[in-house]
């Protein structure tokens, strides 16, 4: 079962979904945590910080949880 993301802008950053979603304590530690664990969204491995999630984007992180942005 996914969990969901609400944002309400057009999209946010990978950076921002981790904290938002509760993944990372602050926006600094996305840098370290994209090195250290993979991440997958909609199917395809991306560890860029900026990379744009928009709606309908469904992100899975082996060990934390998969997300659905709303």
């Amino acid at each position: 079962m996914s969990q969901q993301i609400k944002i309400e802008t057009e999209y946010i950053t990978l950076g921002q979904f981790l904290k938002l979603a509760d993944v990372i304590q602050s926006g600094g530690m996305a840098k370290f945590f994209l090195q250290e664990y993979d991440v997958f969204i909609n199917g395809e491995q991306d560890q860029r910080r900026g990379r744009k999630l928009r709606s309908g984007d469904n992100v899975k992180i082996p060990g934390f949880g998969e997300y659905v942005i709303l």
